[in-house]
């Protein structure tokens, strides 16, 4: 540490690059227990690209260095002051078609990579007080455990309509609780009213950095709050001064954009919860809110007017504005609680080194793991978009289903199957360059062969495997699943054309070996009596005929999955020399279990089934790919479903319940069920040749959100806030309950027109 320099131990909440009098500085944002503080890095040598020793440039400070590229040419370091010169030198040298390496690395993430800090650090430099932050000049960052205590701040706006004034801002960071609303006169509890626009914003910018967030929350904050802010302040001519510099807000291209605002981070609800690969029927706050929170919003209702309803509390109920407003701040801050999005985000941030606010990311999260590695190696690799390799590899494999109704089903399930395979097979970008080294390389696929002892990605996963065992005896969810996200993600990454590394070598040898090991499973299985029904990628159906009692399936599940790991042991080492890296787990014991037919068709289907299973709170029924689980398909149809396979499964009578259900349709006593939903992937005006329903019925209202909800009438599609017409029972019957029926019920002899058929007559 340089002399008078203070030592702080940080985490990096944002990272960019400026140029200043004095050459290119990195800007990054830190939390520190001190507070937060701006740390200023001059680093001449993290801007930088690579080219050939052959290769002649113009602009830069060369450099010898002992690097490789992938065939094996030595090459030389080009560095830059400017990320402006930086960039039009690579531009000038691809175009003249010479090869550039890892010319697309922004100078912030060489720094942090090259240096290993994923999130956590300990920063050195002189500090300078700033007002309301420190900044460290002459910074140098070091990797260091530190875990960060990030205060938030929660954010709502309520508009006139969609493009409309802002009317009230909320704000909910821990205790405290604030709106800031248009109006004059008598203010409702925990609400300042202004009589101007510009008053209001200016009032809630002021606000939120007394509170100095470290991270601001929201639900679709980004595109839609923020985006509506900026708009307005732009159009009013005042400053939108966010920052903890008192800057503004810039957002970023792209899908999903993003928002810089300095010294903060902005995570989005919706973008979060993907990221954590949280799969739901809605995005929508209330319905999400519903799952993790156990409360919805105040506004629920799928035929209301929600702009209306908005304007409404404006104009005559201010105080009920005030509480909707304060209610969605604390539903979004309640979910990122329950949902534990934030220790998810921290714990991929410090595995990955991504920003909190990157969702799509685990291309970048590759080359932040692999390229420092590489280097440490001797090679460099190429820039994003140079490569000129065009095959693709094959996918998973999925074994053709035998259809049915069975008795004892059970699932056995490869752990971790591609990554499995990459440590076993040694796997590898850097293996695969240095093949040749390898007087006894490991075959691959499509004429691939992999260095035995150097390779980077085989260590890499095992590293991650140890640590997530070690997650898992601590009982540290967010981390765990975050390492097994990262894990699995490898597979695809190396199969895309976006990544650097891209080679049909690579992915074809990871899912062709797949191939392998699920039909080599299915032949050892069905060598022993015990038909494989159906598999997919990495887990195999295994029908246990005769079996009696559920406790002897499930033994002979953890027996036939220790059989499948030794005769994987010895087939490896016998065939490879390799230590088998394989685990096949006794997954699931289903009582009933049925494999349905394509429609209309006598073979099977794949990725669609559903099974009975058992366990101390009861029995229960999954569902793939069926109608019960596809958010297209109404709340009606789904439930219809679940409770008729439950009770076909059950061996408990279904006919009167399939009559009662036709008859209570008809009856209208069912109409709440009957709401398609569907989401807008294009603007209304896209839609030409082919309609679809909820297009129609989009196309009704004045303005309409990305989601639909809708009806489907006797005279066509209409929204649910502006029904005019009867419904269309038939239309139900045919097109619902029937498709979720009659997949079983063929099965059984029977159709659901068969049961219900005289009971049209009454109708």
């Amino acid at each position: 540490m340089k002399p008078g320099a203070t030592s702080l131990d940080a985490y990096v909440l944002s990272r960019s690059q400026r140029q200043t009098p004095r050459g290119l500085a990195l800007e990054l944002w830190l939390s520190t227990a001190r507070g937060p503080v701006r740390a200023l890095v001059h680093d001449r040598s993290a801007a930088v690209f690579f080219v050939g020793r052959q290769t002649s440039t113009r602009a830069g400070r060369r450099r010898n260095v002992a690097l490789r590229s992938a065939h094996g040419a030595p090459v030389d370091a080009v560095y830059f002051d400017s990320l402006r010169d930086l960039r039009a030198e690579r531009d000038r040298l691809l175009q003249a078609a010479e090869p550039v390496f890892e010319g697309d690395v922004l100078p912030c993430e060489r720094y942090l990579m090259e240096r290993f800090i994923t999130g956590s650090c300990r920063a050195s430099g002189v500090v300078i007080e700033r007002s309301g932050f420190c900044e460290l000049r002459d910074a140098e960052l070091r990797p260091a455990q530190y875990t960060p205590d990030l205060r938030t701040a929660s954010i709502d706006i309520e508009t006139d309509g969609f493009d409309g004034h802002v009317l009230s801002i909320a704000t909910v960071s821990g205790d405290v609780e604030q709106v800031f609303m248009l109006g004059e006169g008598e203010a409702p509890a925990l609400t300042e009213l202004h009589a101007t626009e510009a008053q209001l914003i200016s009032a809630f910018c002021r606000f939120l950095q007394r509170l100095d967030p470290d991270l601001i929350l929201g639900w679709n904050v980004i595109e839609f709050d923020l985006a509506v802010l900026m708009r307005r302040a732009s159009e009013l001519g005042i400053p939108l001064p966010l920052g903890r510099d008192r800057s503004g807000v810039e957002l970023t291209s792209g899908r999903p954009a993003r928002a810089r605002i300095a010294g903060r981070v902005v995570l989005d609800g919706i973008g979060s919860l993907r990221a954590a690969s949280h799969m739901l029927e809605s995005y929508a706050l209330s319905d999400v809110a519903e799952r993790f929170v156990g409360r919805g919003k105040a506004l629920d209702n799928p035929n209301a007017d929600r702009v209306a309803e908005i304007r409404r509390m404006f104009e005559h109920d201010r105080e009920a504005l005030a509480r909707y407003n304060l209610e969605d701040c604390r539903l979004t801050r309640d979910v990122f609680a329950r949902a534990d999005l934030i220790g998810f985000l921290l714990q991929r941030a410090q595995l990955t080194g991504l920003p909190l606010d990157r969702v799509r990311g685990a291309v970048a999260a590759f080359d932040y793991l692999y390229l420092p590695r590489l280097h440490r190696a001797g090679f460099v690799a190429s820039t994003v978009g140079t490569s000129l390799e065009a095959a693709s590899s094959p996918g998973g494999y999925v074994l053709d289903s035998v259809p049915g109704l069975y008795d004892n089903v059970i699932v056995l399930d490869f752990k971790s199957l591609y990554p499995s395979i990459i440590r076993t097979f040694c796997i590898d970008p850097l293996g695969l360059w240095v093949c040749d080294e390898d007087a006894d390389p490991v075959s691959g696929y499509v004429g691939a062969r992999f260095h035995r002892s150097r390779h980077i990605l085989p260590q890499l996963i095992t590293q991650l495997w140890q640590s997530r065992d070690d997650a898992k005896r601590k009982q540290d969810s967010a981390r765990s699943y975050a390492i097994k996200i990262l894990m699995n993600s490898f597979y695809g990454i190396l199969g895309t054309p976006a990544c650097r590394f891209f080679d049909p070598k690579l992915a074809s040898s990871i899912t062709l070996r797949g191939h392998e090991i699920i039909t080599g499973s299915q032949a050892f299985l069905e060598s022993r009596g015990y038909p494989v029904i159906y598999g997919d990628t990495d887990s195999l159906f295994v029908h246990l005929a005769g079996a009696p009692r559920a406790e002897a399936c499930e033994a002979l599940g953890q027996e036939l999955a220790r059989a499948l790991n030794a005769h994987w042991i010895e087939r490896i080492a016998r065939e490879h020399r390799l230590d088998s890296q394989l685990e096949v787990e006794f997954d699931t014991h289903y009582l009933k279990f049925f494999m349905p037919t394509l429609r209309d068709f006598v073979q099977g289907s794949k990725k669609r089934y559903a099974g009975l299973t058992r366990s101390p709170q009861g029995y229960e029924v999954e569902f793939k790919g069926l109608e019960a689980v596809r958010t297209d398909w109404t709340p009606l149809a789904r439930r219809f479903q679940r409770q008729l396979y439950r009770r076909i499964f059950l061996g408990e009578p279904y006919l009167d319940f399939v009559r009662e259900t036709v008859a209570q349709l008809y009856a209208g006593q069912l109409d709440a069920e009957l709401v398609y939903k569907k989401r807008l992937r294009r603007e209304l005006d896209e839609y030409v040749k082919n309609v679809p329903p909820h297009v129609r019925a989009a196309r009704k209202l004045a303005e309409p959100g990305r989601e639909v909800a809708y009806y489907m009438t006797v005279r066509g599609p209409e929204p649910t806030a502006q029904r005019r017409s009867a419904l269309d029972y038939r239309h139900y019957v045919e097109r619902q309950l029937s498709p979720a029926a009659d997949t079983l019920l063929h099965h059984l002899g029977s159709r659901l027109a068969d049961i219900v058929d005289p009971q049209l007559s009454l109708f």
